[in-house]
C-alpha cells in the first residue's frame, strides 16, 4: 500500500528573517519529511512539489516531463484564473519539448563550447578592469549591482549577439521590467512587445548587413527571422539575468561568510571551486515546472497525466542525502554535480559563458577591493520578490577604504 504523501498547502514564498540565501524554513522541513510532496496551487490544482535531488534531477531528464508552454496552466503562487496559455513563440526553445526544442538549441551548441568561452576571458577581463575602474574613480562607496553586477553580463551577451552597445541601456532595463517580478502587467506586456519589435529591426539589420557575432552566423541556417528573434530573447534574458544576480548575490553571500572570503583572498586557485559552491548554495533560478505527459511513478507516488510537478532546486541543492552540510557555503567543497544550471535536454546552454563571467568578475573585485563591506546592515539589503523567477538583491549598498 503507498504511503500517503506529505502535503504542502501552499507554496513557501518567506524566507528566514537574516537568512536571504537559504531556501523558505518550510520548504526545507518539506524536504526532511520527504523529497515528493503533494502541493495545492492558488487555482485549487493538486499538483507535487519535488524537494529532493535525485527526485528533482530524474524529472529534468525525463522525456515523460513537458516543458511546454501551453501546458503550464497552473502557478505555485500566482491564480491565473481561466487565462488561455499559447504555445511558444518560435525560437523560445525554453518552453518547448522535442523535436521542436532541439530545432533551435543545436544550432546553438558549437557558439556556447567550453574553448569558446574560454578564448572571451580576456575580453570580460577588459569589460571587468572597465567597470571597476569606474567604481574607484566613483568611491569610495557604489551600488554593486548597478555599477558591476548588470552591466558587465549585459556587455558581454550584447557583443555576442551583435547588439549595439548604445543599446544595451535599453536591454537592461526592459529585462529587468519583465523578469524582475515587480511590475504591473501593463509595464511586462509594454517592456516585453518592446524588446520583440527592437530584435525583429535587429534581426532584419543583420540580414543586411552580418557582422561578427551570433545572430549573424544563424542566418545561413533554414531558421525564419521570427524563429531567430526568439531565440535572441531567449539568449538575452538568460545570458543577462542570471549571472547579473549571481554575481551581487554571491557577492552579498561571501561578505556575510567571512571566513570564506578570508580563504578565498587567500588563495584564487579557490575561485573555481567558489564560483560552483555559489552557484549550488544561492540556486537563484530556484524552482522550475513540469507537466506530467502520462502517468509516472515518482518517488513511490503516481503523478497522474497532466499534473503540475513544481522542483524546488534551490531545496534539491541543499538534499543533505546529496550534499553533507548543505546549507553551510563552503568554498573547499568537492562533491559538485549541482543543479543550478538545471539538468537534460534544457541544462543551460550558456553555463560555461557564465562561469568565465563569474570566476573573472569575482575574482577581480575581491583582488581590486580588499576592503570591500556592506555600506548597510544585511538586513535592509533589499530582494528580489519570490515570484520573480530569478532570486536576487536589487541593490546591494556596498563601500571601502579609500
Amino acid at each position: 500500500m503507498t504511503e500517503s504523501p506529505h502535503t504542502v498547502t501552499t507554496m513557501p514564498t518567506e524566507r528566514r528573517p537574516g537568512c536571504p540565501f537559504d531556501p523558505p524554513k518550510e520548504l526545507i522541513e518539506a524536504r526532511e519529511q520527504s523529497p515528493i510532496s503533494r502541493l495545492s496551487f492558488p487555482d485549487g490544482h493538486q499538483g507535487w512539489l519535488v524537494t529532493g535531488y535525485d527526485l528533482a534531477r530524474s524529472v529534468l531528464a525525463d522525456p515523460r516531463f513537458s516543458s511546454r508552454k501551453e501546458l503550464m496552466r497552473h502557478h505555485p503562487i500566482i491564480d491565473y484564473g481561466d487565462i488561455e496559455v499559447p504555445p511558444a513563440p518560435p525560437g523560445e526553445f525554453l518552453l518547448m519539448d522535442e523535436p521542436r526544442h532541439s530545432r533551435y538549441r543545436k544550432p546553438l551548441v558549437g557558439k556556447f563550447t567550453v574553448r569558446r568561452m574560454r578564448l572571451l576571458t580576456e575580453r570580460v577581463e577588459q569589460i571587468t578592469a572597465g567597470h571597476l575602474d569606474a567604481m574607484e574613480k566613483a568611491g569610495p562607496s557604489a551600488d554593486l549591482v548597478t555599477a558591476f553586477a548588470k552591466p558587465i553580463p549585459a556587455i558581454v551577451i550584447c557583443e555576442l549577439l551583435g547588439v549595439p552597445y548604445e543599446d544595451r541601456n535599453f536591454f537592461q532595463e526592459n529585462i529587468d521590467t519583465f523578469l524582475g517580478g515587480e511590475t504591473s502587467d501593463e509595464e511586462l506586456i509594454a517592456a516585453y512587445i518592446a524588446t520583440q519589435q527592437y530584435l525583429a529591426q535587429l534581426v532584419a539589420a543583420k540580414r543586411a548587413n552580418p557582422t561578427d557575432d551570433v545572430l549573424s552566423d544563424l542566418l545561413d541556417s533554414d531558421l525564419t527571422d521570427e524563429e531567430l528573434q526568439g531565440m535572441a530573447l531567449i539568449l538575452l534574458s538568460a545570458g543577462f539575468d542570471t549571472t547579473a544576480n549571481m554575481l551581487a548575490l554571491g557577492t552579498f553571500a561571501l561578505l556575510q561568510n567571512p571566513a570564506q572570503l578570508a580563504a578565498l583572498r587567500a588563495d584564487p586557485t579557490l575561485t573555481d571551486q567558489a564560483v560552483e559552491e555559489l552557484l549550488r548554495y544561492l540556486s537563484i533560478a530556484k524552482q522550475f515546472s513540469r507537466v506530467a505527459l502520462e502517468d509516472v511513478e515518482l518517488g513511490g507516488h503516481t503523478v497522474k497525466a497532466g499534473t503540475t510537478v513544481i522542483l524546488a532546486l534551490n531545496t534539491a541543492n541543499r538534499d543533505p542525502e546529496r550534499f553533507p552540510d548543505p546549507h553551510t557555503l563552503d568554498i573547499h567543497r568537492q562533491d559538485g554535480g549541482h543543479l543550478a544550471f538545471s539538468h537534460g535536454i534544457h541544462q543551460c546552454l550558456g553555463q560555461q559563458l557564465a562561469r568565465v563571467e563569474m570566476r573573472v568578475a569575482f575574482a577581480a573585485l575581491l583582488n581590486r577591493f580588499p576592503t570591500l563591506r556592506l555600506a548597510v546592515p544585511a538586513e535592509e539589503v533589499a530582494l528580489r520578490p519570490e515570484v520573480a523567477d530569478i532570486y536576487g538583491v536589487k541593490s546591494l549598498p556596498v563601500t571601502w577604504d579609500a
